[in-house]
């Protein structure tokens, strides 16, 4: 890209754009970061800067940037038929593959696929349906769903209210108040300290428990939790947690929806986390981001065969399912999906992010004796480094400070790109990571961490 073509897409940009997450203090004065070419574990600016991506996109890019292995099986889908109608009684082979692929490797009996265009929507999905299952059953209380402080769920509508995240909702309207409840986030970091880890777990259960007898058993349909947070702050549960609320949810007839937009295809190591990494199976598992690294949009609300055999009877004679979407089981996407798959399981990717998931969480947390960082942690390939003037009394750097956007500046200038967040920096590279990427990651913030020392 030339210098001219650059400030052009920039100027178009700010002109006509609006960005997830825009500070508009700032962005028509800087305009926004233009990326102009990625490969492997890098991408590269309109300044000519090569990057480390220690975000993989966000949260997404498992297998790297640039797969040449994926441009030839998306040109091929789209030359071999690019879209067809999918409502009614209408299919294509990438969508039916995939589906039979989720099946397989999903845990328990999630045996059926609901095909949608990300996570939001995956999980906007996942609620209509339990809605509608326990309308079918006849239980039409059975409506309210108990998510989780500092949960993140997407930002459609309904998944923006499920959201637990309070920062993302200021002067937007509410939708939901009357079926969308929270409880507190299971925050290792913020446990009272009079309690070790299996105290604030009970502690956790327990008002997970009481919660569902406030709101009444009968009304209350499903819990929703992201295995580890993710954009909530990088937040791994006290041992036992998501069986033990699993259980919870058994003994009420609820059902129980694992959010594994971030940590499926591989982050954690594993296709999916529920059942391999926690113990326990959901009745809805929502996936998306790593399904196809990100190459396509595509997101899956799988359901288990118990809710398919409720919702698949006709509501009313000539009664047919009656939700859907244009690109439903679209199928350049699901043939992205299958091609992503292959090449994970071809060149051994998950077994790449176990083995570095252990050199990743060492390395890291040798940052946490910077005298501005007051807690590193994480799983697998997920990892939050929080910020505050004085670790040791908690106390927080000023809202004016901007403190992760300055460490974040200094570590673009040194070539690395991580995540800030409210007063924390989040990392979750690529799956293909080595070595060699890792210090160079905890090289660059540990410099970048020193642009604190003046910061209020």
């Amino acid at each position: 890209m030339t210098i001219a073509d650059a400030n052009s897409a920039w100027a178009k940009d700010r002109a006509h754009v609006l960005h997830p997450y825009t500070d508009f203090s700032t962005f028509n004065a800087e305009g926004s970061h233009v990326i102009t070419e990625a490969d492997g574990m890098y991408v590269t600016d309109s300044d000519g800067r090569r990057l480390l991506d220690g975000i993989a996109g966000l949260w997404c890019v498992n297998i790297g940037h640039g797969r040449r292995e994926m441009a030839e099986a998306i040109g091929d889908q789209v030359l071999k038929m690019q879209y067809y109608n999918p409502f009614g009684h209408s299919t294509n082979e990438p969508a039916a593959e995939l589906g039979a692929w989720l099946a397989n490797h999903a845990p328990g009996d999630l045996n059926h696929v609901y095909y949608t265009c990300g996570g939001s929507t995956a999980n906007d999905a996942a609620v209509r349906l339990v809605h509608y299952y326990f309308t079918m059953r006849g239980e039409h209380r059975k409506k309210k769903i108990i998510s989780r402080n500092s949960g993140y769920h997407g930002a459609t509508y309904v998944a923006a209210e499920l959201t637990g995240i309070q920062a993302t909702k200021m002067s937007f309207d509410k939708v939901g108040e009357n079926f969308i409840h929270h409880v507190s986030a299971a925050n290792m970091f913020a446990k009272p300290d009079h309690m070790d880890e299996a105290a604030y777990c009970d502690h956790l259960v327990r008002e997970f428990e009481d919660r569902i007898h406030q709101l009444g058993p009968d009304n209350c349909a499903a819990f929703i939790a992201e295995p580890v947070m993710g954009a909530g702050g990088v937040l791994v549960a006290p041992k036992g947690y998501h069986r033990r609320m699993w259980e919870v949810c058994k003994r009420h007839g609820m059902l129980y929806i694992a959010d594994e937009v971030v940590t499926a295809f591989g982050r954690l190591g594993h296709w999916f986390a529920s059942q391999e990494v926690y113990d326990y199976t959901p009745d809805i598992l929502v996936c998306a981001k790593g399904i196809t690294s990100g190459y396509i949009p595509l997101g899956a609300t799988l359901i288990s065969d118990e809710i398919y055999e409720v919702i698949s009877q006709p509501q009313c004679e000539g009664g047919v399912f009656s939700m859907g979407l244009t690109y439903f089981g679209h199928p350049v996407a699901c043939r992205a999906a299958l091609e992503n798959i292959a090449i994970i399981d071809r060149d051994g990717i998950l077994a790449n992010a176990k083995k570095m998931s252990r050199y990743f969480q060492t390395a890291l947390q040798t940052l946490s004796s910077d005298a501005h960082v007051a807690d590193v942690r994480g799983q697998g390939l997920m990892l939050a480094l929080d910020l505050m003037k004085d670790p040791t009394t908690k106390r927080p750097f000023a809202v004016s400070a901007k403190a992760s956007a300055r460490v974040f500046d200094a570590c673009v200038k040194a070539g690395l790109i991580v995540r800030p967040v409210g007063d924390r920096i989040i990392l979750s590279p690529p799956l293909i990571l080595e070595t060699a990427h890792v210090d160079r990651m905890v090289e660059v913030l540990g410099h970048a961490l020193s642009v604190l020392e003046d910061c209020d």
